[in-house]
This record gives structure tokens, sequence and C-alpha cells, in this order.
């Protein structure tokens, strides 16, 4: 995103809505810092500025992957879905994605205000290649992950985006493992994370809580469960 500095006013409006703070003032100017600049289009849409002083310029690779994991309303052209991910984990009892044994991880590196350059998220997807893991087909991030040694395309590790994720599904004899390369993967890391894990239910309780409270791991139940909004799809024995 750019500023067109002969209509800028400096009225400072645009800087707090910055998710990255990457906007700034220099003289009675706002900037943008191209570098910090995720390409997530929030200055643009809102329409704060009085002088309609911000405009689009043509993005190429690899800037580009900027605003496929910043913009929200980005449609990805290998998965035709918008957003960082694929539909919700915590739609499995819906969309069945999660079968008994498995259970689904979704690592989202970076959040707005901190974000991520993408050199930080391979370092998890390298340690993960190494492990028992499939890694989600419709996520659009896994499209750019090397199958044998999880690395991303060198041009695009200083590309900085809001967040991006890395979804997988992991068997349940696996899952302690798998997290506790996690852990130890993000000691390495220059940035904050998510973790979200769902799995189907085994009687009263969820088999990822099962594990969980075995390894000491504190976490925070969320769920969205089907209550007759959708139908569970058929499974064939």
């Amino acid at each position: 995103m750019l500023i067109d500095q002969d209509k800028c006013i400096g009225c400072r409006k645009c800087v707090p809505y910055c998710t990255a703070g990457a906007i700034y003032i220099e003289g009675k100017k706002a900037k943008i810092n191209l570098d910090e600049c995720v390409e997530c289009g929030v200055c643009y849409r809102v329409k704060v500025c009085p002088s309609d002083a911000f405009y689009q310029q043509p993005l190429e690779w690899p800037r580009s992957v900027r605003a496929i994991y910043s913009d929200p309303l980005n449609i990805h052209k290998e998965t035709g879905l918008a957003g960082r991910g694929t539909e919700e984990i915590k739609t499995n009892d819906v969309t069945g994605r999660f079968k008994p044994g498995h259970i689904g991880i979704a690592i989202e590196v970076g959040r707005p205000g901190v974000c991520s350059r993408l050199r930080e998220l391979e370092k998890m997807s390298v340690a993960l290649m190494k492990e028992e893991v499939e890694f989600e087909p419709k996520n659009p991030l896994t499209n750019l992950i090397d199958k044998k040694t999880g690395k991303l395309p060198p041009e695009i590790l200083d590309e900085k985006v809001i967040s991006a994720i890395i979804e997988i599904s992991v068997p349940k004899s696996c899952f302690l493992d798998v997290i506790r390369v996690i852990e130890e993967t993000s000691k390495t890391m220059d940035t904050v994370f998510s973790l979200d894990v769902a799995s189907c239910r085994k009687g009263d309780v969820w088999e990822a809580e099962e594990l969980l409270s075995e390894a000491g791991i504190y976490y925070r139940p969320n769920a969205k469960i089907n209550v007759g909004l959708g139908k569970p799809p058929v499974v064939s024995a």
C-alpha cells in the first residue's frame, strides 16, 4: 500500500488502523514503511483518510505473498477459499475431517500488531515435516511447503504477514511427541503463535483433552458444536 504525498494532509487518522505499525508521520505527511507493511489493505478499506490518499500499488511475487496471507478478503487460487486457513477445525463434528484416532492441530504463527516473517513459520514446518503428520491439502500454505524438507521458497522468507496457519493431522499415538516438537521449536521463534487442537468425542471426553491433561498442558475449551444446523458426514465402514 502507498500514500499519495500530494493528497495527504497529515491528519494522523490512519496511524492507529495499521495492523503492523507500518504507518508513521514524517514532517507533516503520513508514510508507509514498506518493509513492515503486510499488505492487508485495512488502511485503505476503512476509508478513514479524508483526502483519499491511499492507493494499492501492483503486487508482484514475492511481495504478493503478503496480501495472500494478510488480506482476509483474498481468495486463494489453489483452494478457492478466503482467509489464512481452511474451514475452522472447530466444526469437525460436521466436516468429519479428523477421524477417531486422529487429532487435528492448527498453528497460527503471528497476529495483528506482532505479525511474523515467513522464515519464522518455516522453522515450525521444517520441524513438523520430520514427524508423522499429514499437512492439510486444502490449506493454502501447504502448497508452498516442500513435501520432503518442510522448507518454504527462499525468496519469500523475509516477507512479512499478519499471520499464516499450519494445519496438520496427527495419529493419536504420536500426538504428545508432536506437541513436544512444537514446544521445543517455539523457543527458536521470534514471534507468537496460537495452538488449536481438535478431535472426536470419546464417551464423555474428547480424545485430545485426555492427552493434554496427561501432559499437564493448560487449554481453554472452545468449540462450535453441531446443534442440528448441519449433519455430520456419513462414514463408511
